[in-house]
């Protein structure tokens, strides 16, 4: 189990310079394209950096952060969450392969899935996100990588991740995780096997919704140079700036998730009261059809949940989120303001397509309980 205070106390002293007399804080940001030798037969070294695509010292200290948050043998950075998401897909597949795909998928990675893929001549399956050891039926000999999310996207499944991981390498199958919505501090998902843990770190790493970035971190050598060598054919580099931002973002971001996953479970168990809503979709609530499986592989939540309402029409659900005035009406998640959006899942075939009213999800950020309560207690009342 991480320790928060071990945590904080890495995430403020690691990848810095020494201190000297009047080193600054933190590493410089370096912009270059080109890097210079002094001797030319240094430029085709594969033991030092050659150019700027292939990154800065402080590239490298962010990704010793995330290595050390997963635990694992080394980090690649990316210029968005969906670049990190298909970045590492993409080193594992190839034409003719079959891939897993959790029906309660990140839309982008459904679509990348369905549609990228596809063209490429890879076949993609999805499964219930309850599917459990019975993934085992679903894997073929062409089956090269299972695609987790865990919640589910929009709905909030929990997968039995140890279970599905099991079945996988019994075949020789890779997993991949998008471990975005619990910032790896509430589930250790190499730690029970999985491959690859990926994260948009736009959100609880950037904090401050200024920013897009991603970072996938490897459980052994072999997925990380092949995911490396990926990156460089697909020339993927991301800007010294960003990487700056995000490891400016991590040196606080244990204060920050604690204070926003408590707001979420806070506002999750008070809207459960509440007459207009249905049902509460948040793992660590304890009517959660998941909630054993949460508790079980998770030490906490994270911002973000969603709630179904009391039939409505859909001109009210906009005009409810019209009405709320703390809550912006975006994407994403993890910055200091609160968000709400209106998100009936669509085009899932193994969950969430009969829910008895609209769905909205709350993504919660920095601002008091009381008065996002106040602001969604305003918003209700105006449609119902």
């Amino acid at each position: 189990m991480k320790n928060d205070i071990e945590l904080a106390t890495k995430f403020s002293h690691m990848g810095r310079p020494p201190a000297g007399l009047g080193t600054a804080v933190s590493h410089p940001v370096t912009r270059a394209s080109t890097l210079l030798f002094e001797k030319a037969e240094d430029l085709y070294r594969n033991d030092i950096r050659g150019y700027g695509r292939h990154g800065t010292v402080v590239h490298d200290a962010l990704a010793e952060l995330f290595t050390e948050l997963e635990g694992g043998v080394g980090t690649l950075l990316y210029p968005s969450g969906v670049a990190a998401l298909t970045g590492p897909i993409l080193s594992v597949v190839k034409p003719g392969d079959h891939i897993l795909l959790t029906d309660s998928a990140y839309g982008p990675t459904r679509y990348f899935c369905q549609t990228f893929l596809k063209h490429m001549g890879v076949e993609t399956t999805l499964f219930a996100p309850d599917i459990g050891a019975d993934i085992a039926d679903l894997i073929k000999e062409t089956t090269s990588l299972i695609l987790l999310e865990s919640p589910g996207s929009l709905t909030f499944e929990i997968h039995d991740i140890p279970a599905i991981v099991k079945a996988a390498k019994a075949r020789d199958v890779t997993t991949l995780i998008d471990n975005t919505w619990s910032a790896g501090i509430s589930l250790s998902p190499l730690q029970m096997g999985v491959d690859i843990s990926v994260h948009a770190a736009t959100k609880y790493f950037g904090g401050h919704s200024d920013v897009m970035y991603g970072a996938a971190v490897f459980a052994n050598q072999s997925h990380l140079k092949k995911a490396r060598n990926t990156a460089k054919q697909l020339g993927n580099a991301s800007s010294p700036d960003d990487a700056y931002q995000i490891l400016r973002g991590f040196r606080s971001v244990i204060p920050r998730f604690r204070q926003q996953e408590a707001t979420a479970l806070a506002l999750a168990e008070w809207l459960m009261t509440k007459r207009e809503v249905q049902q509460v979709l948040h793992p660590a609530v304890k009517d959660h059809p998941d909630h054993a499986l949460w508790k079980r592989d998770f030490t906490g939540g994270g911002c973000l949940f969603s709630v179904v309402l009391q039939p409505l029409s859909e001109d009210d659900v906009l005009k409810f989120i019209d009405r709320l005035q703390l809550f912006g009406i975006g994407y994403s998640y993890g910055g200091f303001e609160s968000l709400a959006i209106h998100c009936d899942p669509q085009l899932r075939r193994h969950c969430a397509n009969d829910l008895p009213g609209p769905l909205v999800r709350f993504a919660c950020g920095l601002e008091s309980m009381s008065d996002l309560k106040l602001d969604i207690e305003q918003a209700l009342a105006a449609v119902f």
